[in-house]
């Protein structure tokens, strides 16, 4: 009988997980006879994807593969990384998604670009995941500046996307890209590290209230990750959204020819954007959720979920 590299990962998955059961109870006898452990038994584990690294045009890119299913690409909203979707890998791939999360070049673990980069510049390292991972199309994601990244990979490489998703889009007016290219320039470009730490602070605090504007409560742990993911990059965090004002998504969302859904929610930011994109291209699909804020894979991760997969397995 031949065995398959499915079969070989199921059965090496079988027998790490065979693995980790048996190091599990060893680590809970020995913590029984620790009068220092803090306490014994299993330890809840998140769902965590595989991760990998694909050669790209700048360098390394770092992804997360939940490694069954339809295809689909996320691209995270800057300066999040693909962890920005930790919350919904399980839900789809309960529901028939292999949820493939690339961190942007410069943030997460992605390697760089030797210069100031836009949103087509990350678009690039979109098929260098694909290549690795023998994909000849996908379907697309990104949310707020990865539903560009995710828009500029169907333009620049059509023949790599199945279907597209722009999960808040931002056509602006030029009155609009000023005011957010100004905060950009005072708010993090001239950012300000202080000796006491106390940047950090008030980084949390940010965004803290930008999650409680969604009008959710806030948890101080994922907050934390947030505010943590802003920082890691090897690129200046605020690279991030400079090349989110920069891009011009009213323009962009006319080229594009690819099966595409406007995903919103009533309670993001951008929101009014997201309708402006779909009066721009009212063939597109349409889908919006009521409340959540920017932070809506977390705040409803199973209705999220449910949206997206509806979209991509309609006929």
């Amino acid at each position: 009988m031949t065995t398959t590299r499915r079969d070989t990962l199921k059965y090496t998955g079988a027998a790490i997980a065979a693995m980790s059961g048996s190091r599990a109870a060893s680590a809970a006898t020995r913590a029984e006879g620790n009068p220092y452990a803090v306490r014994s038994g299993p330890m809840p584990v998140p769902y965590v994807p595989r991760r990998g690294y694909a050669d790209g045009p700048y360098g390394q890119v770092h992804f997360r593969d939940t490694g069954e299913g339809r295809p689909l690409i996320l691209c995270p909203q800057a300066p999040q990384t693909s962890r920005q979707f930790e919350n919904v890998y399980e839900p789809l791939a309960r529901r028939g998604i292999r949820a493939i999360g690339v961190d942007s070049p410069g943030f997460g673990e992605s390697d760089p670009t030797p210069f100031v980069p836009t949103a087509s510049d990350w678009a690039e390292a979109v098929p260098a995941v694909l290549d690795l991972l023998g994909i000849d199309q996908a379907d697309v994601l990104g949310h707020h500046t990865g539903s560009m990244v995710a828009t500029e990979t169907a333009i620049l490489f059509p023949e790599r996307v199945k279907k597209l998703i722009v999960n808040g889009p931002l056509p602006v007016s030029e009155e609009e890209r000023r005011n957010f290219l100004k905060f950009v320039e005072e708010g993090e470009i001239n950012f300000v590290y202080e000796h006491d730490g106390s940047h950090m602070q008030e980084a949390f605090a940010t965004r803290y209230r930008m999650y409680a504007d969604g009008g959710a409560t806030p948890d101080p742990k994922t907050i934390t990750r947030y505010t943590v993911e802003r920082f890691q990059g090897y690129a200046p965090f605020w690279t991030g959204h400079h090349a989110a004002f920069i891009y011009d998504h009213n323009a962009a969302l006319e080229q594009v020819m690819a099966p595409t859904m406007i995903l919103t929610n009533t309670g993001d930011q951008i929101y009014e954007n997201a309708r402006l994109a779909a009066r721009i291209r009212p063939d597109f699909d349409y889908v919006e959720l009521q409340g959540g804020g920017i932070d809506i894979v977390d705040q409803m991760p199973e209705e999220w979920a449910d949206a997206v997969v509806g979209f991509l397995t309609k006929a």
